[in-house]
């Protein structure tokens, strides 16, 4: 797998595009701002891309939805719980000072159990509410590859102070993927650096009871 970390706005966001080694379709997670560079990066790599993922709909993570949708013609994958607030994102901004981003109508839905088959990849999609209420977290087995979003972190979790958060439904979402997934996976998380489901099992502070129930 071809995977390029593009971190994107004033959060410090995480936008990945990847496709298989060599391919020429692929796909894009969480474009969170800054259109451009993200499209500069797909027409430097010569992708069509067949679609855009969302893990969830917090506004760093869904800033550059519309244009990059519009400029590839991707089918855009959203959580279904979350699908009003990518339909009207400048009234979910909790701060002043961000956007304005353009809305987004969803061409498709996910809610955790589906196998996606798309740009050459096979896809499940696991359900781990917690940081948000519809998220979702996006695993490509053969490529022990893991697009976590905002729910795990490298040496962190997601917050649970903002609307629809929950920290003991974050921890279980964790728990979940901790035990579906094998320990080598490389998490592509939505903020910071890349690491491993089995590196924050082991060390990471807030999985101290995760892992003691292990």
């Amino acid at each position: 797998m071809d995977c390029r970390m593009f971190t994107v706005g004033a959060v410090g966001e995480n936008c990945f595009v990847l496709r298989r080694d060599g391919a020429d379709h692929g796909l894009v997670v969480d474009p969170g701002d800054e259109p451009e560079r993200i499209l500069g990066a797909i027409e430097e790599l010569g992708l069509t891309i067949d679609a855009v993922l969302l893990t969830h709909t917090h506004f760093d993570h869904i800033g550059a939805v519309a244009p990059v949708a519009r400029a590839t013609g991707a089918a855009v994958y959203c959580p279904k719980i979350e699908v009003p607030v990518l339909a009207d994102i400048m009234s979910y901004v909790p701060w002043p000072g961000f956007g304005p981003f353009e809305s987004y109508d969803a061409d498709e839905t996910v809610e955790g159990g589906e196998r996606l088959q798309l740009a050459g990849f096979d896809i499940d999609v696991f359900f781990v509410p917690g940081h948000s209420p519809g998220h979702v977290a996006y695993s490509i087995p053969d490529e022990q590859a893991l697009f976590s979003g905002d729910v795990l972190f490298q040496g962190s979790v997601g917050r649970v102070d903002l609307p629809g958060g929950d920290g003991p439904t974050l921890l279980r979402s964790i728990a979940t993927l901790l035990e579906k997934l094998p320990p080598e996976t490389r998490v592509h998380p939505g903020h910071m650096g890349l690491t491993t489901l089995g590196q924050e099992a082991a060390t990471n502070p807030f999985l101290q009871d995760i892992a003691a129930r292990r």
